[in-house]
């Protein structure tokens, strides 16, 4: 490993990291896509762990935080945490802690209905759907389409 070319590596996950926060597998790919040393790049990512500038649940926290207010529930944030790489207690822990899903569910489907709820059947299947899409579960979609909530 010459110390050129590590801080070269180092600089350039700064610079990456210093837009917004990665999941160390994203930063890991990003990384191998301009430098192919697998040596350097591992040491890169445990330095930025140690000195805590690259960490799984501080970046899971700002993205289920970013597409919750975007109108995603936790099923849809889940996939896309595990696509990323985070490991699944961390992506647990996170969405357990953020909570608020039943006002998240009802605030995407006023957005996209503003007529709230259909009685027509097949309209309601597809709002149903909207919800399921979006990522939301059972129980946070019966809440949303039960006349209290609306």
């Amino acid at each position: 490993m010459t110390s050129e070319l590590f801080s070269a590596i180092y600089n350039k996950a700064l610079d990456i990291l210093s837009r917004r926060e990665h999941s160390v597998l994203e930063l890991k790919q990003k990384l191998k896509k301009k430098y192919d040393i697998e040596d350097d790049i591992e040491e890169t990512i445990s330095r930025l762990k140690k000195n805590n500038l690259l960490n799984d649940y501080r970046f899971s926290e700002s993205y289920v935080v970013y597409r919750k207010r975007k109108g995603f529930g936790p099923v849809k944030i889940s996939k896309e945490l595990e696509s990323k790489g985070v490991a699944e207690v961390i992506i647990f822990e996170v969405l357990d802690n953020e909570g608020g899903w039943v006002e998240a569910a009802n605030k995407a489907f006023s957005k996209r209905f503003k007529e709230g709820p259909s009685t027509d059947t097949k309209t309601l299947l597809k709002q149903k759907n909207f919800l399921y899409n979006r990522g939301f579960d059972f129980k946070e979609i019966e809440s949303v389409l039960s006349d209290d909530m609306l």
